[in-house]
C-alpha cells in the first residue's frame, strides 16, 4: 500500500496521526496556531517523499520525529526573535473568584509552557512525548533511536529540573 499516493490511506494517516503530532508540537511550542502549522509541514514533507513507508506505524513514528525537530527550529527562531519578550512572573494572587481562578490557571499553564521551553532539547523532547502525546517508553525509545532505559532517565531528569525551576508561587493548583 502506497500511503501518500493513495489518497484515502494518506486520509487515514492523517486522521490517526494528527491528535498525536499536534499534542508533540503544542506542548512543545506553546501555541496552537503555530503547532496547525508544523504539523501541516510534516504532513507536506511526508507527501513529498519518494517512496512511502510500508505501515501507518512507521509513518507514525516518522512524523513525531519530524513534528519534534520542525517544533523545537521554530522555537528556535522564535527564541531569537523575542529574546527581549523574555517575562518573569510575578506570585500570582489566590481569590475563590471563577474568574481569577481561571487566570491563574491560565497563567500557570504559561508559566509550565515557559519552563519545558529552558530544558534542554535532549531532556523536553522525551516529557513532552510521554506527558502530553501519551507515548510509552518503548515508543519514546522508538521515535528518538535512544534505549528505553535512557528515556526513563531523560524523563526523570526532565521533571527534577522542572521541579527546579518552578517555585510554589508561579503555579496555582486548585
Amino acid at each position: 500500500m502506497n500511503l501518500h499516493t493513495d489518497i484515502p490511506s494518506f486520509e487515514r494517516l492523517y486522521k490517526t496521526v494528527f491528535p498525536i503530532v499536534y499534542k508533540v508540537a503544542y506542548n512543545i511550542i506553546g501555541e496552537s496556531n503555530a503547532a496547525e502549522d508544523v504539523c501541516q509541514e510534516a504532513f507536506i514533507k511526508y507527501y513529498n517523499l519518494s517512496s512511502p513507508l510500508p505501515t501507518i506505524d512507521d509513518a507514525k513514528y516518522w512524523m513525531i520525529r519530524v513534528v519534534k525537530n520542525i517544533s523545537f527550529n521554530y522555537c528556535k527562531r522564535e527564541s531569537r526573535k523575542n529574546k527581549i519578550f523574555d517575562k518573569i512572573k510575578n506570585d500570582p494572587v489566590y481569590s475563590d473568584s471563577t474568574g481569577e481562578k481561571e487566570l491563574l490557571l491560565g497563567e500557570t499553564k504559561e508559566t509550565v509552557q515557559n519552563m519545558l521551553k529552558q530544558l534542554p532539547e535532549k531532556l523536553k523532547a522525551p516529557l513532552v512525548l510521554r506527558e502530553f502525546a501519551g507515548l510509552n517508553y518503548k515508543e519514546i525509545a522508538k521515535v528518538l533511536g535512544i534505549s528505553e532505559s535512557n528515556v526513563k532517565v531523560r524523563i526523570f531528569r526532565a521533571r527534577e529540573t522542572l521541579q527546579k525551576l518552578i517555585s510554589p508561587g508561579d503555579v496555582y493548583v486548585p
